[in-house]
């Protein structure tokens, strides 16, 4: 045929589409176009046009949508050529597009209303406004219309781009909003001097703008504004008065949002008063304060009186911020005072100090100076007085004066480090301002002093002892002593040394015994009162310490050797380090084992054998064993959250500084997890497993080198789902065809179960291998949908089920027959109902003898009949029966049948010449698929001619007749195996002499 280069666009328009040709060579006596739904074939539309046209719109077509159009050109002598393709219209963007934060800072909500009609999904596409980066790049379903973007920055402008997708083709429409802005928190307004405050904020980053307005509290009027964009921190506020309160409000602002953020007040720093003076009234025992104002606010002030160095409180009194002096009556005499004044603003304050100033004080009395039974100390006491304090002076007879001075309050001093036997004069004076009272004066001696700081030590050593001491502080000509063993009292050493000497070592002593040694100072013809000290010499540490595992859980055995010398008692210390209760034993000095009981099992223990002898210890090295372990208890192995994990529990029976979880596939021994699990945990995931897979799991408890081994557990991890499972028709038969993909990990095969979909028949279940893809289910109903569910199976554990429904291939109506009941506008329809199910019929007529749309009819699925009406007369039609359920469909073969056809009209006859006659007529409807004309002579009845015209004749001329003869002649229409005629009609032939004339 003639190619027709049938081209086909809609120049942007969703609705329409434009064909576009070329005119056949030698032209084309017009067109006919139609359009049809790609999937179903559905004749949508149709139309036609003339010679020299070669282009053609369709209108009022679905966007997104897929067609088949078909152009055929009628080319000269009835022939015929087409060309069909396929196109898409374009897709329609979404309509009401909306993007909205909803007052959240980090969310924005994308809302449409779908696109108009077909079309394979959305692509949303957000950028960010200031960066023009692309932040989320999304494609959603066809039925989808909302979206939620988070995670976003708050306080920001984005674009959203929303394309609907259409084959190649999209349309787009696109939004802009912004997230709301996050109020800065954490506000914090502190002064930064007398004249700046510093504000600062915690999350800055969550608006465009910040604005800041700082009101003064005290004139209630705003000082300050302003707008800061994204990112500031903090501001400092300069020229501001001094001790004034100020309040700093906050909001943050992104485009069409404002926040009302936190606000915070703060006072400047007040400046301190100046030229702070304290000086004498004319009043007896009063004082006035005086100052000058400072610059800036301040609410009050506060002036504090303070006596003494110390600056104890005596009087505090509040003023106006507008004075500048305060007098204080009635203090004491002698005394001596300073004031401070400070200025005070909000929580802030500004001191100033003035000197000190002094009252009249008055002399001391009572005095006295006393040994008090001490040979190396004087007291010296007083009754106090009123003033700034006391000058002592004190020194022996023959030497310089030795002052002090004190302060207020003291009312006796003690001299000591002074030398025994000495005479001592002491002199006291009061002090108060320039006043001196006269002296009072006293004399007194001390008494001879002992050594001092006598001591007696082993250094640490077992066989000898070392004595020290400090000499004496006068009068000292020599020291003697005796050395005593302290239990038998039996005299060991005597010695005598001169005053220069200050230790001795006592030698070839035994270890770990009492010592006492007494020792005196010699001076003149006084002895001091006799020193003693007392030492033991040190043990010697016992040896061949063990500490020994008794094998069982709860017990261990000590054993030591003692060494050489004496020993008051052995002490045992056995403590772990992860129990803080320890056993602490003391045995006697014969004893050299013992066996420790009721132990915690699987625990390190640590001893320690200590030899004691008066104060001192002597220790062994430490020895150390471990308890042996328990097995752990109620070993449990179950999966885990997730098909790849183990969930492993136990119950601690006690003991063991670690447990190992040893994991191996059941079917094999070799470990292949080790995991180390510390004392306390009672429970392990174990992850990274194979889903469906058997394993063992045996927990290992240590203590220190010995070992016990729990109960082996058997545990499966749950298997994966089938992938991608699909239940399809077999073509050749009622069954389904179940296919799925293997999932990862293991199984022990797989369980299927079927359910008829509306029966109340129980499930048929089957079993498949583990390496099965695939299973046919046959001997099913045609045209029913059944439910098919799968589970991979491992143990007693099952995965998750798959489910999916199929629909079997319906069974084809049978006996079909097309029949015509004699007339000329109507057939009949009927076949036999096949078993099984369906959801309906679909019926199609179609005309064989002319290019009309074909008529399809839907039936209920019991249907079993029907009448074709109001057909064209003389025309073959074709019938086709259609089981249809589902997608699925199952069609009868075809018949044809003809409608009667009409009989010619109009039949006329006429002789143009003595041997002819011609014979005309018109058609009826459509007219037929031939006519028969059949002409006889009338005298003798007889058929002298016949002659079969096809459809498109409408005369006939009869040639080599009989001149002046009358013939009868009928002409007949016949359609398929029917005809119809018309009367016959008789005409004469023409003479010759007619023609001749």
């Amino acid at each position: 045929g003639t190619f027709l280069n049938l081209s086909v666009s809609d120049h942007g328009r969703s609705d329409s589409l434009l064909l576009s040709w070329d005119e056949p060579e030698g032209g084309a006596e017009g067109y006919s176009l139609t359009l049809s739904s790609l999937g179903l074939g559905t004749l949508l539309q149709n139309g036609s046009a003339g010679p020299n046209i070669t282009s053609f719109w369709f209108h009022g077509l679905t966007p997104g949508m897929r067609y088949k159009v078909e152009v055929t050109a009628t080319l000269a002598c009835m022939e015929m050529t087409s060309q069909a393709v396929t196109a898409q219209t374009s897709p329609s963007p979404v309509r009401n597009l909306s993007l909205s934060s909803g007052g959240r800072s980090a969310v924005l909500h994308a809302s449409w209303v779908h696109a108009r009609g077909q079309r394979d999904g959305y692509h949303l596409a957000l950028y960010h406004s200031d960066s023009q980066t692309l932040v989320r790049n999304a494609s959603v379903l066809p039925n989808a219309s909302t979206f939620l973007f988070d995670g976003l920055l708050a306080g920001s402008e984005y674009a959203l781009k929303v394309s609907t997708l259409a084959g190649s083709s999209q349309a787009s429409t696109s939004i802009h909003q912004w997230t709301a802005p996050s109020i800065p928190t954490q506000l914090r307004l502190s002064p930064g001097s007398s004249t700046s405050l510093v504000a600062s904020w915690v999350g800055a980053g969550g608006a465009a703008w910040l604005h800041l307005a700082l009101h003064n509290l005290l004139t209630q009027t705003v000082t300050t504004t302003l707008s800061a964009r994204r990112g500031l921190t903090s501001y400092t506020f300069q020229h501001l008065r001094p001790g004034t309160q100020y309040w700093l409000g906050l909001s943050a602002t992104a485009g069409p949002y404002t926040v009302g953020g936190p606000n915070a007040t703060a006072w400047t720093y007040p400046l301190s008063p100046g030229n702070v003076t304290l000086s004498s009234s004319e009043e007896q025992s009063s004082l006035q304060a005086s100052w000058s104002t400072p610059a800036g606010e301040r609410d009050f002030y506060l002036v504090t009186l303070q006596e003494g160095e110390d600056g104890a409180l005596t009087r505090n009194i509040s003023v106006g911020g507008d004075n500048d002096h305060v007098t204080f009556h009635g203090l004491s005499p002698g005394k001596q005072y300073s004031v401070q004044v400070t200025a005070v603003a909000g929580p802030y304050r500004a001191s100033a100090r003035s000197t000190a100033a002094w009252t009249q004080p008055l002399a001391p009395s009572g005095v006295s100076l006393s040994s008090q039974g001490s040979p190396y100390s004087l007291l010296a006491s007083w009754e106090e007085a009123m003033g700034e304090g006391y000058v002592l002076a004190f020194s022996p007879m023959e030497h310089l004066v030795k002052n002090s001075s004190l302060l207020r309050g003291v009312t006796n001093f003690t001299y000591e480090g002074l030398r025994p036997g000495t005479l001592y004069t002491f002199e006291v004076s009061t002090m108060a301002g320039p006043y001196t009272s006269t002296p009072r004066r006293i004399t007194s001696w001390t008494y001879p002093l002992p050594l001092e700081q006598l001591t007696l030590s082993n250094q640490g050593h077992s066989t000898s002892l070392q004595a020290s001491w400090r000499a004496a502080p006068t009068g000292s000509t020599g020291y003697t002593g005796t050395l005593w063993e302290t239990k038998s009292q039996e005299r060991v050493r005597n010695m005598t040394v001169g005053n220069n000497w200050t230790n001795v070592t006592f030698e070839d002593l035994v270890p770990g015994r009492q010592y006492t040694l007494e020792m005196a100072a010699m001076a003149g013809p006084y002895r001091s009162p006799v020193r003693s000290a007392t030492d033991w010499t040190y043990p010697l540490a016992p040896t061949g310490v063990t500490l020994t595992n008794t094998r069982h859980p709860l017990g261990l055995s000590a054993f030591w050797d003692k060494a050489a010398g004496d020993v008051d008692q052995f002490h045992l210390q056995l403590y772990s380090k992860s129990h803080p209760a320890q056993r602490n034993i003391s045995v006697g000095p014969n004893t050299h084992n013992f066996t420790f009981l009721g132990l915690s099992p699987g625990i390190q223990y640590f001893l320690k054998v200590t030899v004691l002898a008066g104060p001192y210890r002597s220790s062994s090295h430490f020895a150390t064993e471990w308890t042996y372990p328990l097995s752990l208890a109620n070993v449990s192995v179950q999966p885990g959250r997730r098909p790849q994990e183990l969930h492993v529990s136990w119950v601690e029976s006690g003991g063991g500084r670690d447990h190992f979880v040893q994991l191996s596939v059941a079917e094999s021994l070799s470990i292949i997890r080790n995991v180390s699990i510390p004392r306390g945990v009672t429970q392990l995931d174990l992850e990274g497993l194979v889903p469906g897979s058997r394993y063992r799991v045996e927990i290992i408890s240590q203590a220190g080198p010995h070992r016990t081994s729990s109960q082996t557990a058997i545990g499966y991890t749950v298997p994966l789902p089938p992938l991608s499972l699909s239940a399809s028709p077999v073509s050749t038969a009622w069954a389904l065809a179940v296919h799925w993909e293997t999932p990862p990990g293991q199984r022990d095969g797989y369980l299927l179960s079927m359910h008829e979909e509306g029966s109340s028949a129980p499930a048929r279940n089957l079993e498949a291998g583990k390496d099965s893809t695939n299973v046919t289910l046959a001997r099913l109903a045609p045209g029913t949908c059944y439910l098919v569910g799968i589970w991979a199976v491992a143990g007693p554990y099952r995965s998750l089920p798959k489910n999916v429904t199929g629909c079997t291939v319906p069974a084809a109506p049978t006996n079909l027959s097309l029949t015509n009941p004699g007339s000329s506008s109507e057939l009949y329809t009927c076949w036999n109902k096949p078993r099984g199910g369906r959801d309906h019929y679909r019926v199609i007529l179609y005309s064989l003898s002319t290019q009309s749309r074909d008529r399809v009819q839907t039936l209920s699925p019991d249907a079993q009949n029907i009448t074709w009406t109001h057909l064209e007369a003389g025309s073959r039609f074709a019938v086709q029966v259609i089981a249809v359920k589902g997608s699925l469909e199952a069609s009868s073969t075809n018949v044809t049948q003809w409608t009667h056809p009409l009989a010619p009209a109009n039949l006329t006859l006429g002789s143009p010449s003595a041997s002819t006659l011609q014979v005309s007529w018109a058609a009826m409807g459509r007219g037929a698929e031939d006519y028969v004309v059949d002409v006889y002579d009338t005298a003798s009845s007889s058929r002298v001619g016949r002659m079969v015209l096809g459809g498109d004749a409408r005369s006939h001329t009869f040639r080599n007749l009989s001149p002046g003869t009358r013939y009868s002649v009928a002409v007949r229409a016949t359609a398929g195996p029917f005809h119809t005629s018309t009367p016959n009609l008789t005409h004469c032939t023409r003479e010759y002499d007619a023609l001749l004339a």
